[in-house]
């Protein structure tokens, strides 16, 4: 059941956050997330996802047929044209790196070069699809899931933080696959990639910047200096703090979500480190009935579950 929870987290993390996206911490410690809401910042109704959940199982349909760079970009020009796995037939956000990159894939340019690369365009749009990647690459040599991870972040977003974020995020979920506790799998995936990416002498500049992830401790960091932006390093410390300091599947996308701002990502995020690791069973039975498209959602985590065990 994790890799249920896993693919039902994704979605129902990002849902919890679509009726909030952009709201301040502020607003929502006076009126917090407690249950799935409708309608709210995109009008939307209860148990709606957004292009995080929709990219990302662009990604596992790609996984469960096999794995093309090509047809996995073709992936993400069908949801953009044709709102393939959208909950309702259409889309209603969409960022702005994904959107040039897609724009880039139209017109013929490969996926190995359709991402954006500059330092400004390190949003959080390749994070929020990347984690079922774990799956395909958990059983490989560090080199090529960390080449895989570049490929598959960079057909959006190919800037080398970027590429960071997101391999830590697989790395940790391939830790928690190996069995480990949440916070022992943090641990080691700190020193691996720590060193991982010394080995490849990364700019200590952009090493630096995910300091709090990679050298020191991110639970012992306050609230108060966990920012909640689309960031990808913002991002990604948001995720990891609200899934380390709690201790249900509940507590953790509810913390997360209750951050504010890009509140469907870091829900999308959380919910599914969370999902696997506390297993479907874990997820509140009430949330699942609130969500949109519940079956095709477990027909497809089913079909991921026999593709890869």
């Amino acid at each position: 059941m994790k890799t249920q929870g896993f693919i039902f987290g994704i979605a129902l993390g990002d849902a919890m956050g679509v009726p909030v996206e952009f709201m301040s911490r502020k607003h929502l410690k006076t009126n917090p997330v407690v249950d799935l809401r409708a309608f709210g910042t995109h009008h939307q109704p209860q148990g709606t996802w957004s292009d995080d959940t929709s990219l990302a199982f662009c990604l596992v349909e790609e996984l469960i047929e096999g794995f093309d760079l090509l047809r996995l970009g073709n992936r993400f020009c069908r949801w953009y044209n044709d709102a393939y796995w959208s909950t309702h037939g259409y889309i209603f956000d969409v960022g702005v790196s994904t959107r040039n990159a897609i724009d880039r894939l139209q017109k013929g340019v490969s996926p190995l070069h359709s991402g954006e690369s500059d330092e400004y365009s390190n949003g959080n749009g390749s994070l929020m699809r990347i984690l079922p990647l774990a799956y395909y690459v958990k059983n490989k040599s560090i080199a090529d899931r960390f080449a895989l991870v570049k490929q598959v972040s960079g057909i959006t977003h190919a800037h080398i933080r970027s590429v960071i974020g997101c391999f830590f995020a697989v790395e940790y979920l391939i830790a928690l696959m190996k069995g480990k506790e949440k916070y022992e799998a943090y641990l080691d995936t700190q020193n691996l990639v720590r060193d991982y990416l010394a080995s490849l002498q990364v700019k200590t500049s952009e090493l630096e910047l995910y300091n709090r992830i990679l050298f020191d401790d991110i639970t012992h960091t306050p609230e108060e200096e966990i920012f909640s932006s689309g960031y990808i390093v913002h991002t990604l410390e948001s995720c990891l703090w609200s899934f380390l300091t709690t201790t249900s599947f509940a507590d953790a996308v509810l913390k997360g979500i209750n951050l504010g701002d890009d509140t469907d990502t870091i829900g999308s995020v959380t919910a599914a480190w969370a999902g696997y690791y506390y297993g479907f069973e874990a997820i509140p039975q009430v949330w699942v009935e609130g969500m949109q498209r519940k079956d095709d959602i477990i027909d497809l985590s089913q079909r991921f579950a026999q593709k890869f065990f």
